[in-house]
Order: C-alpha cells, then sequence, then structure tokens
C-alpha cells in the first residue's frame, strides 16, 4: 500500500469561518429533533406540506450527538442543552442495548460523560464475553465492532488500569475488524467465512464501514499505545482518499476484494461534513500526517459544489438535507450489481439525481465531534 503524500495546509476557500458556520447550524437545527418529554433525540426529521415533523426515536442518533455536544463544550463554545442531564436520563434505561454494537456506543458515551461509572458498565454488561454473546459480534461486522473497539479505546483513557485489563479484548476485537479488510485497503461489511450472508454481502462495506474503523483503530492505537493498528488506519484513509470523487463525494459503497468503488449514490450530506472529517482527523491525530485537503474538499460538497449545484443548506430551519440520491431507487442497487462485471474504470449510469429531505440529529452530532476542536485552528 502506498501513502498519499502529507498534507500540510488547506486548499483555497476553506475557512474556519465556515466551518463555524455550521456548527451554529447544527447547535440550532438540533433543537427540534430533540424530545424533551423522554430526553431522547429523534431519530430523523422530516419536511412534510405540514412542517418539519419528528419520526420516531434513537438512542443510538442520541449517543451520537450527545458526544459532539459535549465536544463543543470542551472547546469552550455553549448550546441550549443540558447534556449531562440529558445523559443522567438517557442511562437510566439500557434495554436498548441489543449487539456489540450499542454496548460500545454507551461505553464511549459512559466514558466521555461518566468515567468513574466505566467499571460498573464494563461489570453490567459482562464485557468480556461481549464477542461471544452478541450477533452482530459474531457475525464479524465491521461498523458495530469498530463501535466497540472505539468504546474501549475510550474507557481505557480514563484510568491506566484499564489499559491492563481490557487489552486482551480490544486486540481481539482489532484483529476481527483487521480480518475485514482487502488488500486494497478498504473494508468489507462482516466477515465473509462465518455464513452464507457474509459470503453474499461481507465483501460490499458501506462508507460507515470504512471510517468507523479508522477512528476506531486510531484510538485504539493511541489508548493503548501500540503501533500495528495505525497501518490498517492509513491504509484505508488513503483507500477512500484516493476513490474520492472528482467534486469531493465521498461515495456509498466499495468492494474490498476488488479494491474500487462499488456504488456511488446516495451521496449524504453526514459523510461529507462529519463522518469522513472525524475519521481523517483522528488518524491524523495518531500518526501526523494529515488528510485536511481530502476534508475540506468534501465540505465544498455542502456549499453547491455538488452534482446538482444546489445548497444543501437550509439556513432557514439550519438544517442541511441528506443527501443526493437516485431518483430511482433501484439505481443504486443496479450499479453495485454491475460493479461485479464491469471495468474498474467504468461507472454504471444512475440516471436523474434528487435530493432528499431528510434529516438525522446524528448528522450534526459527527459534524460537531469532527470540527469544534478545529475551528481556531489556522490551518482549519
Amino acid at each position: 500500500m502506498t501513502f498519499l503524500s502529507p498534507v500540510t495546509s488547506q486548499p483555497p476557500n476553506a475557512s474556519s469561518h465556515d466551518v463555524r458556520e455550521l456548527i451554529s447550524m447544527a447547535t440550532t437545527g438540533l433543537v427540534p429533533m430533540f424530545d424533551a418529554g423522554k430526553n431522547v433525540f429523534c431519530h430523523r426529521l422530516l419536511r412534510t406540506e405540514h412542517g418539519l415533523v419528528q419520526d420516531q426515536l434513537s438512542p443510538r442518533y442520541t449517543i451520537m450527538t450527545l458526544l459532539g455536544l459535549r465536544e463543543l463544550e470542551l472547546a469552550g463554545i455553549g448550546s441550549s442543552f443540558d447534556t449531562q442531564g440529558i445523559y443522567t436520563a438517557f442511562a437510566r434505561d439500557t434495554n436498548w442495548i441489543q449487539g456489540i454494537g450499542d454496548l460500545g456506543l454507551f461505553l464511549w458515551l459512559t466514558a466521555i460523560f461518566d468515567p468513574a461509572n466505566v467499571d460498573s458498565v464494563l461489570a453490567k454488561f459482562e464485557c468480556d464475553q461481549a464477542l461471544d454473546r452478541y450477533a452482530d459480534a459474531r457475525a464479524r461486522r465491521t461498523m458495530e465492532l469498530a463501535w466497540f473497539l472505539a468504546g474501549l479505546a475510550h474507557a481505557a483513557e480514563t484510568s491506566p488500569r484499564l489499559v491492563n485489563s481490557l487489552t486482551d479484548l480490544s486486540v481481539e476485537t482489532y484483529h476481527r475488524i483487521e480480518g475485514n479488510q482487502g488488500d486494497y485497503g478498504f473494508f468489507g461489511h462482516m466477515g465473509i467465512k462465518n455464513s452464507l450472508a457474509g459470503r453474499l454481502r461481507g465483501r460490499i462495506g458501506s462508507f460507515a464501514d470504512q471510517v468507523y474503523p479508522i477512528y476506531a483503530l486510531s484510538r485504539f492505537a493511541k489508548a493503548f499505545q501500540v503501533e500495528d493498528p495505525v497501518n490498517p488506519a492509513l491504509e484505508c484513509a488513503s483507500a477512500i482518499c484516493g476513490a474520492q470523487g472528482d467534486l469531493g463525494q465521498w461515495w456509498w459503497l466499495y468492494d474490498s476484494h476488488a479494491g474500487r468503488t462499488s456504488s456511488r449514490y446516495p451521496v449524504y450530506a453526514v459523510h461529507q461534513h462529519g463522518m469522513a472529517p472525524m475519521a481523517l482527523f483522528a488518524v491524523e491525530e495518531a500518526t501526523g500526517q494529515s488528510f485536511r485537503q481530502f476534508i475540506y474538499k468534501g465540505l465544498h460538497w455542502i456549499y453547491g459544489a455538488n452534482e446538482l449545484g444546489v445548497d444543501m443548506r437550509d439556513t432557514a430551519d439550519s438544517l442541511v438535507w441528506r443527501c443526493i440520491m437516485p431518483k430511482k431507487t433501484q439505481s443504486k442497487y443496479w450499479e453495485m450489481a454491475t460493479s461485479l462485471v464491469r471495468t474498474a474504470n467504468g461507472d454504471s449510469d444512475v440516471g436523474a439525481l434528487k435530493v432528499l429531505y431528510e434529516q438525522r440529529p446524528y448528522e450534526y452530532g459527527w459534524l460537531i465531534f469532527a470540527f469544534a476542536k478545529h475551528t481556531s485552528s489556522p490551518t482549519a
């Protein structure tokens, strides 16, 4: 694997002012996504003929949003949310935890908001047996294992004692994630040897299957002071940046066996402004190698430098719309299917595109998480 050359400065037209504006939009836009009665953020906010409407509630998205808001507070920037109060109320009910990914997110949240209670969470959920107990862990699902490893890394950072006690479990989790990485740097969706589903679906990884391992491996390397996880994190970061679209698009699906994009659309706003920056900043922190050129190229897509020439921001409601997608939904699956037989440089025609007018709170959570501590940097 050949890594991309380090980048030490931003591309033209990127500025910390742009990022501060997005963060301000995010903190305002999160307000209508919060259910104050239940202390939980919604699953999504929809634009309808009757206005903006909440749809369902999401513990996962609540965690991701709280993590972002805490980073904002640590950067000295306030919001209208009582994050500690929301956490305290949210943490009382853990019945929603049904898999290794859920447990990892909750452990991560506890490490940030209530580090003194990390030991209790580890004991209550018998984390040392979690890799065998939960179905998503047995299937070796990449994203969920990455959430768990990130949770273990953040837990270890709360106490030198936990670095020692969590080492074996973290190393095993790391090896399971690493086993899903192909020769070209991309991660597949799940273990390909454990099931029929794995053999059929395992090689094709989503963008989430790339960025969460980059983040988790980078945090693991830093928390446990080990070098081995840095290489697969850098390989994947280099791979997604090498595949980035001409307009800065972070594509949807990747073939870990063939080493190429499997399906380009939808292009999600959260990938552009939140998840890619979160992962690439983390690997930068772990290695000193910067990917900011690619981060800001992706960010420009939000402002209208995209396929439709549409500003994805709705400043009136402080929202960034979810994605640009094919008008014919079957087009994205057709592109994935044909990717297995088309030439390496060929792209399937997905037809006309449209904007999906909805927003999810975790999108703002990761945006804030990624950029909160970078807005005052002269190279941010």
